[in-house]
């Protein structure tokens, strides 16, 4: 398999300069133990997975002094499924209070494990490792959130328009596996097994719930709304099951990091916005799986190739973010009047809209959002920026740009 470049690498060694313990967490065959395994090459790390059946039964066991018998620096991967070690690991860090003693790497969010035994607030840092970027697929430079929040777009040529090359990205998603396979059949293939795989496994970790067979269909019915509002009430319809258990249902498949929810933006001048998170799944080509897609069928659905664009262009700056030098905040702007903006990013109080279209033209009226946003921020707008599938960057008024979507992942 082609080992793609991880750009959060340098923010691991980073935090392992002065931090005790670092948590890596993500979706599984994210590439979570292929970058353990790296830093554990270069930096010295012993590896240990508890998807070993003997590892996970000693940890649990006698987690205190399996702890006490690890060496000094040590790689625990899934320790999502030995919740119990994080008391020990307070105590050997506490005992011995040093940089660099520990990386973890977990599938599901672990701080909201049940059986959580410690936090460890204070020692550890926690790093979101996603799917592959485009970007790092094509190996290129993540360059394009210092432009954004340096409103740094000039008029010209830039980008390439990429018509069904663009639904074929889609399709084939960001899962280092997936990518790796030679044909979209046997892609897809990947994704149903992963997705039934996941929820038969990851979930019974977390919790035990009688109606596991409902989340494979939940999961496709969610891929069939992403990059809409949350709507509870049109999730529960096709079951027999109560509103409640059903947002437990979804609240279950976030912690495993099959779906995000996003915020909504607020603004004490403007009291007409909507207040609903959207749903975004984690990724594309796992979502184009569910619903039976190929890169074909998804361009002539312009409907879904709309939704699934919106959240691959989502996930694509969730992505680029989990690395930037600076912590950046997600939501998505809407009014009562529907007048709305897919993605607004926050980042040391400059703000930036991200509207996306799937298509190759573009008039002023598609700035409306962000023209609505533009007012609504006042002095921290910083730039507002239409992706669409185009190859040249536009000027439509002040810091207001069309921008190829290539442009997200191919530096000038």
């Amino acid at each position: 398999m082609k080992l793609y470049p991880r750009y959060i690498q340098p923010r691991i060694f980073e935090a392992l300069a002065d931090t005790p313990v670092v948590l890596i967490h993500g979706p599984r065959q994210c590439g979570k133990s292929t970058l353990a395994n790296l830093v554990a090459d270069e930096a010295g790390f012993t590896y240990f997975s508890f998807d070993n059946d003997v590892q996970r039964a000693a940890a649990m066991a006698d987690p205190m002094g399996y702890v006490a018998e690890l060496p000094r620096r040590v790689i625990l991967d899934e320790v999502q499924r030995v919740p119990g070690i994080f008391t020990s690991l307070k105590a050997a860090v506490d005992a011995q209070r040093e940089p660099g003693r520990f990386i973890l790497t977990g599938s599901a969010n672990v701080m909201l494990v049940p059986k959580l035994a410690d936090s460890l607030a204070g020692r550890m840092e926690i790093l979101r490792l996603h799917p592959l970027a485009q970007v790092e697929l094509c190996a290129g430079k993540p360059d394009f959130f210092a432009k954004l929040f340096n409103s740094d777009f000039k008029s010209g040529l830039c980008g390439r328009r990429l018509g069904l090359q663009l639904a074929e990205r889609i399709v084939t998603g960001g899962y280092p596996a997936a990518v790796a396979r030679a044909t979209a059949r046997r892609q897809t293939a990947w994704y149903r097994d992963y997705a039934s795989t996941l929820i038969q496994r990851d979930i019974q970790d977390l919790t035990r719930i009688s109606a596991l067979d409902l989340l494979p269909r939940l999961l496709a019915l969610t891929a069939g709304q992403t990059a809409c509002l949350v709507n509870v009430s049109d999730l529960a319809a096709p079951f027999q099951i109560s509103r409640p258990t059903i947002r437990e249902y979804v609240t279950l498949l976030s912690r495993i990091f099959l779906l995000e929810e996003l915020p909504p933006w607020h603004s004490n001048r403007m009291n007409r916005l909507v207040k609903t998170p959207k749903l975004h799944l984690c990724d594309t080509g796992l979502g184009c799986s569910l619903l039976g897609l190929d890169a074909e069928l998804l361009w002539k659905d312009r409907t879904v190739f709309g939704r699934m664009l919106e959240t691959f262009v989502f996930q694509e700056l969730r992505r680029q973010a989990s690395w930037y030098d600076e912590m950046v905040l997600f939501s998505h702007f809407r009014d009562k009047d529907k007048v709305e903006v897919d993605v607004v990013l926050e980042c040391a109080g400059r703000l930036a809209g991200i509207e996306t279209k799937a298509a190759s033209t573009v008039t002023s009226d598609d700035f409306k959002g962000l023209r609505k946003l533009q007012d609504a921020a006042d002095k921290s707008f910083t730039v507002g920026v239409l992706l669409y599938d185009g190859d040249a960057i536009v000027p439509f008024g002040k810091n207001l740009y069309a921008v190829p979507i290539s442009r997200l992942w191919e530096g000038n």
